[in-house]
């Protein structure tokens, strides 16, 4: 009988990392750590609903801290990456932070730290009871998860996350318009997820990876040979659809404006910028041969939703319509930025991104406190804001500003460089639809502001229906009124950010080697 044969110990460290993880790279998943772990301590804590916001606001206000510690690390070393298990990479799950990914991320943070306060006064204890604090905390999760995440399966694990989150969060309150709001928001979201799961089928089929760095040095040697244009195909489609660019955005107009105020601004500020951002990286840095493909397609969106989300606002009369039809616009923004695909284009869209999350949690915040002060959401029942409150008034004429595109605020730059860039490559036509949707968008909010703030409250108004706002409510719009006008006056260190970012996608020899730091599996 033979005997059995010798099995050999194969070395570890070709399949481990057994090196010691430095303390500093833990903070590519920190931010999830924290929210995820805030967020059951909080369900835990389901009875004591008076110590909800308390925790919340503390444990965002340290993932703001954990998150700017993230993108000073990556200004300064580059991007890094963390592999789940130590298993090294494409087979274990890596994390990892780039420049796009940690900005992003840290401005998700800010605002959702203004939500919060917001909130502590805002939601009251049926709300908190329902559990509000928890389903933001895990929203925070799902939104930290997907801008750090850098395996595309994951990305699709996140984005369930913050989407089961979001269901949660829009329910809140169980009133009929919640639930036919929240009914339209949940399938027509789940048909975007389930596409978007079918072309992660697909890709792994082709490239047999989910790591988004082996699919980007991949990709070139399988391009004459695999179907990678049906497959950009479909994850632009999924991403659009996530995003609510043309034609697939009937659902954001359908739903944003039935949950309760400062879940309609984080809605504004964060769920379509994690589409947008899905699109960034997959387009632009896994399939650019592709994108230029698909950019006269991607462009004739962007024009048809920027302009045509801009004529939506400007035809509402409730404010919390039109402000979901000006998050429809701002999409077609960064969707030209893809378009354009050159760094400045892309760091076009970097920076309107960024711009977009903080304004549009401002905006909703600012609509939610008209409404208490004015006893109405219409722009019939309002008027005579600025004599009841002059400073408040003034913060909204300068988001308005912003939301415009007009200087000197933080709106204007992402716009200017995205004309420029579209006038560089010939695209006249889609610099005449940028111009175009800013002109229609501040005849929009200046109807805003001259019939709710600026017309004397006439007789037949409404008495107020709706409880006066409580003055620590305020400070999250002077928080992020705040950074509007300084990024507006100070706009270089957010512009060079934002095309180091850019050339990070369109470039990402960094991001593979922080990932494959030997050159890749043989």
């Amino acid at each position: 009988m033979a005997s059995p044969t010798t099995t050999v110990i194969s070395d570890l460290s070709v399949a481990l990392v057994l090196d010691k993880v430095p303390l500093a790279d833990w903070l590519v998943i920190l931010p999830i750590a924290l929210c995820i772990g805030t967020g059951a301590v909080l369900m835990m804590l389901r009875k004591s609903i008076r110590l909800h916001a308390t925790i919340a606001i503390s444990s965002l206000g340290l993932l703001v801290f954990l998150n700017a510690a993230l993108l000073r690390k990556v200004v300064f070393d580059g991007p890094f990456t963390m592999v789940m298990g130590r298993w090294l990479p494409p087979f274990g799950i890596a994390f990892t932070a780039d420049l796009t990914g940690a900005l992003l991320a840290l401005a998700a943070s800010i605002v959702a730290f203004a939500a919060a306060i917001h909130a502590s006064v805002d939601i009251d204890n049926s709300g908190r009871r329902y559990g509000f604090f928890p389903f933001l905390m895990l929203l925070m999760a799902g939104v930290n998860g997907a801008f750090l995440t850098g395996d595309i399966f994951n990305l699709y694990v996140w984005f369930e996350v913050l989407l089961i989150s979001s269901f949660g969060l829009i329910v809140l309150g169980s009133t009929r318009e919640q639930i036919d709001g929240a009914l339209k928001y949940a399938i027509l979201n789940l048909i975007g997820t389930t596409l978007f799961l079918i072309s992660v089928g697909y890709l792994y089929a082709i490239f047999g990876t989910l790591n988004m760095a082996d699919i980007a040095l991949k990709a070139t040697e399988l391009r004459a040979t695999a179907p990678l244009m049906t497959l950009a195909t479909l994850f632009a489609l999924a991403f659009a659809m996530k995003a609510a660019a043309f034609p697939v955005n009937f659902w954001l107009p359908a739903s944003y404006h039935t949950p309760r105020i400062v879940v309609s601004a984080l809605f504004g500020g964060l769920l379509t910028k994690v589409g947008i951002y899905s699109l960034l990286r997959v387009m632009v840095m896994l399939f650019p041969v592709e994108r230029e493909e698909l950019s006269l397609v991607i462009a004739i969106s962007a024009v048809l939703t920027m302009v045509l989300g801009a004529m939506g606002a400007l035809a509402q009369n409730d404010i919390r319509r039109m402000l979901g039809y000006i998050v429809i616009s701002g999409i077609g923004y960064m969707m030209a930025g893809v378009a354009i695909g050159t760094p400045a284009g892309v760091g076009g869209a970097i920076f309107y991104a960024l711009h977009s999350v903080v304004l549009m949690t401002a905006l909703y915040l600012v609509a939610g406190h008209a409404a208490r002060l004015g006893g109405g959401w219409t722009l019939t029942a309002l008027g005579g804001l600025y004599k009841r409150a002059p400073w408040f008034s003034a913060a909204a004429l300068a988001l308005f500003f912003a939301g415009s595109g007009l200087p000197p605020f933080s709106g204007f730059w992402p716009k200017a460089v995205l004309v420029k860039s579209a006038l560089d490559i010939g695209a006249w036509w889609l610099a005449a639809g940028i111009l175009l949707s800013g002109f229609i968008a501040t005849i929009a909010f200046g109807r805003v502001f001259i019939l709710c703030f600026w017309r004397p409250q006439t007789v037949e108004a409404p008495v107020p229906s709706i409880p006066p706002p409580k003055p620590p409510s305020f400070a999250p719009v002077v928080i992020l009124t705040a950074l509007v006008v300084f990024f507006g006056l100070f706009p270089q260190t957010l512009l060079d950010l934002s095309q180091q970012a850019a050339e990070g996608l369109g470039n990402p020899a960094r991001y593979i080697q922080s990932v494959f730091p030997q050159g890749g599996n043989p």
